[in-house]
């Protein structure tokens, strides 16, 4: 009987390995397709302008699914959600080597980003259950040291893969990782947490809305000029 207990997985047992992998994960898909748009638009029939409408699309819906997902996540748990978001992210990423043309491949780009945007909120409020302390501040900086690593990796290897092997490459490593992250969590059970309900006048104080403004100017910076330096380069 205690041989048995010990192969179950307890509850809240999330490996921090594959906390991590996920964050890496997330941050490598979003940031990958930026430093390939010269290659990407030479290997298919898409425009310049095509290409970089496809990171547009591709982080407007990563953006829109951030509040969809943590409320979901309540919802129906935690690992369930980081689950399916694996689950449907390695598809649209599959989706994303088959196309060529420039519909298909947004449509596949932008449910992508929109199921790679449900990673990070979920590995974080899964940090906030399933950690205390010490273990919660140092879980929360291991899962930002991955996932700047993540976008450093990207960005310096993408544009030489994308140039020197297949653009398609780039969107594949992701879908492998998807499976490996899926494998890791087969064990793990789903963590408690509570239950509370949606607070919106919470959301909308002050000092947050402040936050949302000075965050959706980065998201601009980040996401828009600075999407043009490799291509320039």
């Amino acid at each position: 009987m205690k041989k048995q207990q010990e192969l179950e997985p307890s509850i809240g047992s999330v490996p921090d390995s594959a906390l991590r992998f996920a964050g890496f994960l997330s941050f490598f898909d979003c940031y990958g397709t930026a430093p390939m748009l010269v290659a990407l638009s030479l290997g298919t029939s898409l425009s310049f302008a095509q290409a970089v409408q496809l990171i547009a699309s591709y982080a407007l819906f990563y953006a829109i699914g951030q509040p969809i997902w943590g409320i979901l996540s309540d919802r129906f748990g935690r690992l369930a959600i980081l689950r399916a978001a694996l689950t449907g992210a390695g598809l649209s990423a599959i989706a994303s080597i088959l196309f060529t043309g420039f519909i298909p491949l947004l449509i596949a780009r932008s449910l992508t980003g929109l199921l790679f945007g449900a990673l990070y909120p979920t590995l974080m409020t899964l940090l906030g259950d399933t950690r205390t302390g010490v273990e919660r501040a140092r879980g929360l900086s291991d899962l930002q040291i991955y996932s700047s690593l993540g976008t450093t990796l990207a960005t310096l290897a993408s544009g030489a893969v994308a140039t020197y092997v297949d653009w398609r490459l780039v969107f594949a490593l992701p879908a492998f990782g998807c499976a490996a992250a899926l494998f890791s969590l087969r064990k793990v059970a789903e963590p408690a947490h509570s239950r509370a309900g949606f607070n919106f006048r919470a959301a909308v104080r002050p000092m947050n809305l402040a936050l949302y403004a000075i965050v959706f100017l980065e998201g601009g910076l980040l996401m828009g000029p600075l999407t043009y330096i490799v291509p320039a380069l």
